[in-house]
């Protein structure tokens, strides 16, 4: 794995909203924010894992990360989110919109209406109302907004439809809204990771009946043969949110070590029957 300790960039005199900011790739968005002296708003569900990773940031410094509440399935508490950073910094200069979640693997005959009505308000609905909240502010500093998508919204995947749309539609909104607040000056990217020892990841393969064996079959889907760390994404984020990527908006950004390159195995054996005999 790389050995990513101090940043490289500096983001100093800036706030950022990272939501979903207390685990997995949302962490690690808080830690090179704030490595990069950035004023940090995290926020998520989980009250414990939030404030103490906002103590552990605080007493590391240079930056300042506070955590606040908020279930982004309800667009109340986003609207809070955004209220109370203002009340506490001033100004908003970035938006990370990346929480969400994976509903596991089925076909589509296993998930029902309700299951996708519910991941779309997390996964998609929240990203609209984020922005909407955000971007009054966001003109203000002609800021900009990076929207977590995920490489199985562009190569599709597997047991994942619903997820998969979900991750989609955000690339498309990305676009479109890039070319909406361009007369504002506010620019708007999306990142597409791939494998990354997230937090779902490492749950979710520590549940397996071989863990070892799933890790190791899952870091051989890359040319790079690892998966990346939620630090890596952050550091693109933070390229993408730092004034080096003033002539960069609209894109979709894939991190992946490859994953999606060249040939592989790629029959449908998990969930579907063989038609093709």
């Amino acid at each position: 794995m790389p050995d990513i300790n101090r940043c490289g960039m500096i983001y100093t005199d800036k706030v950022v909203i990272i939501t979903g900011g207390s685990k997995g790739i949302g962490e690690g968005c808080a830690r090179v924010f704030t490595d990069a002296g950035t004023k940090v708003a995290i926020c998520a569900r989980d009250i414990k894992a939030g404030e103490e990773l906002a103590k552990e940031l605080n007493s590391k410094g240079p930056g300042t990360c506070h955590f606040i509440r908020c279930d982004v399935s309800k667009p109340e508490e986003i609207k809070n989110l955004v209220d109370r950073t203002i009340e506490l910094y001033g100004r908003i200069d970035c938006l990370i919109n990346n929480a969400g979640y994976h509903p596991g693997f089925k076909s589509i005959d296993g998930f029902s209406l309700k299951d996708f009505q519910d991941i779309l308000q997390t996964n998609l609905i929240s990203y609209f109302v984020a922005c909407k909240f955000a971007l009054p502010h966001l003109r203000k500093t002609k800021g900009n907004i990076i929207n977590m998508g995920s490489l199985a919204g562009i190569i599709g995947q597997e047991g994942g439809t619903i997820y998969s749309a979900t991750k989609g539609a955000i690339s498309s909104f990305t676009k479109s809204l890039a070319i909406e607040e361009a007369r504002y000056a506010v620019r708007v990217n999306c990142i597409s990771p791939g494998n990354i020892l997230s937090y779902n990841r490492i749950t979710g393969v520590a549940a397996s009946e071989n863990p070892e064996a799933l890790n190791k079959l899952i870091d051989s889907w890359q040319p790079t043969g690892r998966s990346g760390i939620n630090e890596e994404v952050g550091q693109l984020c933070l390229f993408l949110a730092s004034h080096a990527a003033s002539y960069i908006t609209g894109i979709d950004v894939i991190i992946s070590g490859g994953s999606e390159l060249g040939y592989g195995i790629k029959y449908p054996l998990t969930f579907l029957k063989d038609k093709r005999k």
